[in-house]
């Protein structure tokens, strides 16, 4: 492809990206791409033992010790827990880390999931990432425009369903297995998570709850032991139709989803 490839995850929360996306990220990384990792809350309420702040500054170092076992670039949360919005200035916020990174491939949650917070993220990565090339769109804080083709893709939701437990279903897969063990690695450094998993979500083993949702995405649609799972946004905006850079730089470890399968688009 020539230049070399930049790929953004844009996840809600410190861990989002290390449970359903790391996987296609790391391995974007092994076909030569620079990778950037970017949650838009801070994780600040995440804890019963911490408070707000302190739980904050604990879950941006497990955040960086994470992107430093990928090798990607971290960029720091905008805001706090239960405070990602689809808003007018929310989108300004996070076009400016856009801008700044001009990336080729944005990854992010799907359209339809389990929490609010995970939708709006979603709708605000792409949303900006569509707004990368108005030269009058005043990011904040202002960075300049850029016009180049960027494709986006949506990540399955953890539970692999809706809020009205309707399944997410795939456009492809991404067989993870050869980076599964790295990708275990990213996760185990949101140590400060395994309690607080355990007793709001009932995850059990925050690391067996995300290798149980991977072999569960390869069984249902892959031909492997570990997957991860994507839809590639509307191009519309953002490219021309042929641009698919994710499929082009993975496609040997790539399984499309045969269509007619029930449940929604992610």
């Amino acid at each position: 492809m020539g230049e070399k490839m930049v790929a953004l995850a844009v996840g809600a929360h410190p861990d989002d990206i290390e449970f359903m996306m790391a996987g296609t990220l790391l391995l974007l990384k092994r076909a030569g791409a620079e990778i950037h990792m970017f949650n838009l809350a801070n994780g600040c309420y995440g804890s019963e033992v911490c408070g707000k702040d302190e739980t904050a500054r604990v879950r941006a170092l497990e955040a960086q010790a994470a992107a430093q076992v990928a090798g990607a670039v971290w960029h720091p949360p905008l805001f706090d827990d239960t405070g990602v919005f689809y808003d007018a200035p929310s989108l300004a916020k996070v076009a400016a880390v856009v801008r700044q990174v001009k990336p080729d491939i944005v990854l992010t949650h799907s359209r339809y999931d389990y929490m609010e917070d995970h939708e709006y993220t979603s709708r605000l990565a792409s949303s900006a990432t569509f707004n990368r090339c108005l030269p009058s769109y005043v990011t904040d804080p202002p960075v300049a425009s850029f016009n180049k083709p960027v494709a986006v893709y949506h990540s399955l939701p953890h539970a692999l369903m809706d809020m009205q437990r309707m399944p997410v279903v795939p456009e492809f897969v991404v067989d993870i297995g050869e980076v599964m063990a790295e990708k275990r690695e990213m996760l185990a450094r949101h140590a400060s998570q395994k309690e607080w998993l355990d007793a709001t979500q009932g995850m059990d083993s925050y690391l067996e709850s995300m290798a149980e949702a991977a072999r569960t995405v390869a069984t249902r649609y892959g031909q492997c032991a570990y997957a991860e799972g994507w839809r590639r946004h509307n191009h519309m905006g953002y490219g021309p139709p042929e641009f698919a850079p994710l499929q082009a730089l993975l496609s040997d470890v790539l399984t499309a989803v045969e269509p007619g399968r029930e449940g929604r688009g992610a």
